[in-house]
């Protein structure tokens, strides 16, 4: 009778044994879970929002990096940029005869060229030299920049029309802030202001392409 009592707690304590190392061995099923739960997470965190919106955005466009077509090294224009490509176009523009085959007779129709017209610097006899043809298609190309500023605000748009014309002999304005000011009927100061933020909206529409 022992020996059968003890045959049967050898047995159960054998049979323990055995599911306890079987538990052990076998990872337990909640742990799946529960990495899958924190990669969710990640994947939904802040960062991994941004970082595939940008990601959207920049496939969307498919252009962001792509090169400005309306600056030389295909840099993003500035306004320094603009103004320099302005007053050579003015400037050019001015060198142009009056008369002959030339596209001064078509540019003579916008409003800040008769401003000049109307308000004629000293008069000379010196006459300049007369502009290359490079010149001459750079000056229609930018001076279409000019029309990018909306039409209703046609203030900026003689404001900034009428101060990128110079002076072929001096290189000097045409239109001092003083004297663009009297011509529009405002002070200096908010000419200047007007100025630059007709630079900014042209700087705008060439950097959107």
């Amino acid at each position: 009778m022992t020996d059968r009592i003890d045959a049967a707690i050898d047995a159960r304590r054998a049979a323990g044994a055995s599911r306890i190392d079987a538990s052990r061995a076998a990872p337990p099923t909640f742990r799946p879970r529960i990495d899958a739960r924190i990669d969710a997470r990640n994947d939904a965190s802040p960062r991994s929002r941004i970082d595939a919106g940008i990601a959207a955005r920049i496939g969307a466009r498919g252009r962001i990096n792509a090169p400005n077509p309306h600056t030389p090294d295909g840099a993003p224009a500035t306004p320094e940029f603009v103004q320099a490509m302005l007053e050579e176009a003015g400037l050019t523009l001015m060198a142009l005869p009056h008369t002959g085959p030339t596209t001064r007779l078509r540019q003579g129709g916008l409003e800040w060229v008769r401003d000049v017209m109307e308000y004629p610097p000293e008069r000379t006899v010196i006459r300049p030299a007369r502009p290359s043809a490079a010149s001459i298609d750079r000056m229609d190309r930018v001076l279409a920049w000019i029309p990018r500023i909306p039409a209703d605000k046609f203030v900026l748009r003689r404001v900034v029309g009428a101060r990128c014309l110079l002076s072929p002999l001096t290189g000097r304005h045409l239109f001092t802030w003083r004297r663009l000011a009297a011509a529009v009927g405002a002070d200096h100061k908010a000419v200047q202001r007007w100025h630059a933020q007709g630079l900014a909206l042209i700087v705008g529409s060439l950097n959107a392409r």
